[in-house]
């Protein structure tokens, strides 16, 4: 098992457990009434709280102000908030191909534990597209630029998305590392299928609860 892949997710982890701003949901149609409709000498341009990867890309001193294109005024976030809708919107739909390739991956591995070794490569090629499409959904959701306003306080579908992105994540972890353990250990088959229904079942239940 590629060890790089572990400390990705590891480091994944850490973000959206201490993360303060939810960065998982695409913003209404309403985005940019945000900026468009105030005046530009008093609206806040970012809001209080901004997850690590946000701050390191987008912060008032982040990576993107050193381009003029993206220096921290009303004009360039207006910008930045129509790559975050385009961001999300392609969070959206490589999480539900990902969501397709592991019900293929489910029937591949059921077969191949019960006994067909002639698709191991099959299975091997959907888990290493399946980890892709995975990195890439949750970069776009931690990379994308940050919204206008904070955070409300009380329940939303945005907050329970959030949490279950936690459960999915420490899921797919413990999937990678008991699939590099299950060749040379087979009793533990049983927790690496557990550990693989889990994350589909939360990101599957994560991805409906923002959709619908």
């Amino acid at each position: 098992m590629n060890k790089s892949l572990i400390i990705l997710y590891i480091s994944l982890f850490s973000v959206q457990l201490f993360a303060q701003e939810d960065t998982t949901a695409v913003n209404s149609n309403n985005l940019l009434d945000e900026l468009t409709q105030n005046d530009s000498t008093t609206v806040k341009l970012l809001p209080d709280h901004i997850i690590p990867t946000q701050r390191l890309m987008w912060g008032p001193r982040g990576i993107m102000r050193n381009f003029n294109a993206f220096e921290l005024s009303p004009q360039s976030r207006e910008l930045e908030l129509k790559i975050r809708r385009t961001m999300f919107v392609s969070h959206q739909i490589v999480g539900f191909c990902t969501l397709g390739a592991m019900v293929a991956q489910g029937i591949v591995g059921s077969k191949l534990y019960n006994g067909d070794a002639g698709i191991k490569n099959l299975h091997e090629g959907l888990a290493t597209g399946i980890n892709i499409g995975y990195s890439l959904t949750a970069f776009e959701a931690l990379f994308a630029p940050p919204k206008m306003i904070n955070d409300y306080k009380g329940y939303s579908s945005i907050k329970v998305h959030k949490y279950l992105a936690i459960v999915h994540l420490t899921g797919m972890i413990a999937t990678n590392i008991l699939a590099g353990m299950v060749e040379d250990n087979p009793s533990l088959k049983p927790y690496h299928r557990a550990a693989a229904f889990t994350t589909f079942g939360s990101l599957a239940a994560a991805m409906i609860i923002i959709k619908f």
